[in-house]
């Protein structure tokens, strides 16, 4: 298993497809979540891979301080449904973290987590910011790892 971290203009054709292909699998298809997933954030951001001959199995995406928030934050995080359950998602999340860390010391990094996914998110020591909201029709919190 590889990982690798591009900026928008260091991805090929094929791997954008294939970060935008699971993307929709998973955030529109299998949540039945009909949303603008192409936000013009990518341009400005960080996409971590991670990868199995040639295939995507996690991603995630790290949007600079002062785009989404004052703080960096980290997004789109993503498991292919057949390779959930092996730990792929803590990883790529430390992954991002890391880079966060080493991008912009010394700042939070915030998250908009899906409320289910909250116990998971505090795994990795981050802590609730406000109340539940809805987006997109779903359920989510803000949190933060200071």
């Amino acid at each position: 298993m590889n990982h690798i971290t591009k900026t928008f203009d260091e991805l090929t054709l094929r791997e954008l497809y294939r970060i935008l292909k699971l993307r929709n699998e998973v955030f529109i298809v299998e949540q039945h979540c009909p949303y603008q997933d192409c936000d013009d954030l990518d341009q400005v951001s960080l996409h971590l891979q991670m990868t199995d001959k040639d295939r995507l199995l996690a991603y995630a995406r790290i949007v600079p301080p002062g785009t989404a928030y004052p703080d960096p934050s980290i997004g789109r995080v993503i498991t292919r449904m057949n390779a959930r359950g092996k730990g792929l998602g803590k990883r790529i999340m430390e992954l991002a973290i890391d880079r966060c860390r080493s991008e912009f010391p010394g700042m939070p990094i915030r998250i908009m987590a899906q409320c289910y996914l909250s116990k998971f998110y505090k795994g990795l020591g981050f802590v609730d910011q406000g109340e539940e909201f809805l987006e997109d029709g779903l359920p989510h919190i803000e949190m933060v790892l200071t």
